[in-house]
């Protein structure tokens, strides 16, 4: 074998169609492009994604849907271990809202177990997780809402 005998396998490589080259190419006059429209001219075969031809699109023709409400966001979470930051105690929604665990924004307060509690709390007036009752109630607290 030498390297100027080398040359690819049959059918590996395959000519470029060279169009509008007379008609007895089979590919002259109109080069495959047919007659007329915008793909028939030079630079002009993009049409913008959603297009229909001038027909109203789907996306315009459909009814918008969904709705987020400000509303969703009123309940605040408070982690176990925010709450051992506190003072031991009866603890309700306003003093939360006084050692700045919940935003302003919150209508109410969940309390989340992550961390752990070591003081006894009575929690009052605030909603809370099976494991964070759990954990509060190990720790001598106890949970009314």
């Amino acid at each position: 074998m030498k390297l100027n005998t080398l040359k690819p396998a049959d059918g590996a490589r395959k000519d470029r169609v060279r169009v509008g080259r007379g008609i007895g190419s089979g590919l002259g006059k109109t080069a495959g492009r047919g007659h007329k429209g915008s793909f028939a001219r030079a630079g002009k075969g993009k049409i913008k994604a959603g297009f229909e031809g001038g027909q109203m699109p789907i996306y315009k023709r459909l009814p918008k849907v969904g709705f987020r409400s400000k509303l969703k966001n009123d309940t605040a979470e408070v982690l176990l271990y925010q709450l051992d930051k506190l003072e031991a105690g009866e603890i309700d929604f306003a003093a939360l809202r006084a050692a700045k665990l919940v935003p302003a924004t919150a209508k109410q307060a969940k309390v989340v177990k992550k961390g752990d509690v070591t003081k006894k709390f009575v929690l009052k007036g605030l909603l809370a997780t099976a494991g964070a009752k759990a954990a509060v109630e190990a720790a001598g607290g106890s949970v009314t809402e």
